[in-house]
């Protein structure tokens, strides 16, 4: 659906996505804590979507009974491989770079999974570069942009901005200045290893809807199998008892929030705030999301904010507007192309005589989004 119509219904839309960026802020917050008191980078993930698999498995078997499909063989391996870019992956990478980085300098990368999602679907050809119109030179522009933003983020990270009348609440131990420079850097790095995963799951996932038009279904079993796949993970790399087992309410909270507020929650807010405003809409809210967590990153851990990372967040947010203004601007120009090729053939059967307009009609290609499709029967 477009953008939303009713005054009352963008009010609403805003006040979702106004939540929708206060709750990514809070997973990240949260998570961050989570690893500070000590929680494994590998239980907190698999408690997280045990948690998430509880919620989302009963309400998509109750609210799309009627609409899954039946499973396949090749369904099943493409929900492994889902799991693997979606859960696996994408939380490991998150996770470490959570750990070696800052929430701050996760959700400033973060904004450049627009731009690695359309260079990928270039590579698969399942999006088209046009170097002459302006929406093509917008997306290509803003993927370099998005790129430099990252780069500058990576391997610069400058002096920091004190704010000396604002003390965190919660006080970090002074780091030794060559390891935080280090962990700067890999920080960076998982966190765009996050953002190719993130990029490819969001790839490879669009074909598989179209077969498995069960969105909450899909979710579950992408969150099983990623389950399953943690779980072998840590058989091998977590056998410490002692690190399962959940000792304060600190860490219930953390994981609850987790489970419940960012694999669900979230998913419901995106689901409605998509459906009624769009995609590109929902995306425009993006960048909020990275002055909340810096502010709050700041306030709770004092982490503190580099000039490197505000100079590659704001080149990253440029280049991410840059990608969605000209994806509006294209889906504009297929819309309009769309019409007009209608019009056109109403236009011929209407002033031509109506046998030669129906032969005419029947050799005429109705174009439909980037592709041409013919309408003659044979």
């Amino acid at each position: 659906m477009g953008q939303p119509t009713s005054k009352s219904t963008k009010l609403y839309l805003v006040l979702a996505l106004l939540a929708l960026q206060l709750c990514f802020t809070g997973f990240h917050i949260v998570s961050k804590f989570a690893l500070d008191m000590g929680i494994s980078m590998v239980v907190y993930p698999i408690y997280r979507n045990i948690l998430a698999l509880l919620i989302l498995g009963p309400v998509a078997y109750l609210f799309e009974k009627n609409d899954r499909p039946p499973l396949t063989f090749r369904l099943l391996v493409e929900f492994v491989l889902l799991a693997l870019l979606g859960v696996t992956a994408l939380q490991g990478f998150y996770i470490l770079g959570l750990y070696y980085g800052s929430p701050t300098l996760v959700a400033a990368i973060q904004n450049s999974v627009p731009a690695i999602t359309f260079l990928m679907a270039v590579a698969m050809r399942l999006e088209k570069l046009n170097f002459v119109r302006t929406d093509g030179l917008a997306k290509i522009s803003g993927t370099v942009v998005c790129v430099g933003g990252a780069t500058i983020i990576t391997l610069y990270r400058g002096p920091s901005l004190k704010l000396p009348f604002i003390q965190p609440l919660i006080s970090n131990t002074e780091a030794d200045e060559t390891e935080t420079v280090q962990n700067w850097t890999l920080g960076s790095l998982y966190i765009l290893a996050q953002c190719v995963s993130w990029s490819a799951w969001m790839v490879f996932q669009a074909p598989v809807v179209k077969r498995y038009p069960a969105p909450l279904s899909l979710t579950s079993f992408t969150c099983f199998f990623g389950l399953i796949q943690l779980l072998v993970i840590a058989a091998f790399c977590e056998r410490e008892l002692d690190h399962w087992i959940i000792s304060s309410y600190e860490e219930i909270f953390t994981i609850a929030y987790a489970g419940i507020v960012a694999s669900g929650v979230i998913i419901a807010l995106q689901i409605w705030c998509i459906h009624n405003g769009g995609p590109v809409y929902v995306a425009v809210f993006q960048p909020l999301q990275t002055v909340l967590v810096a502010i709050a990153s700041y306030l709770i851990f004092g982490d503190q904010i580099y000039t490197g990372g505000i100079l590659g967040a704001a080149f990253i947010i440029a280049g991410l507007y840059l990608v969605l203004w000209g994806k509006t601007k294209e889906l504009k120009v297929e819309a309009r192309n769309t019409e007009g090729s209608l019009t056109t053939h109403l236009l011929q059967g209407n002033s031509e005589d109506r046998g030669t307009s129906a032969t005419a009609a029947a050799a005429t290609p109705v174009t439909v989004g980037s592709a041409a499709v013919g309408t003659d029967i044979p």
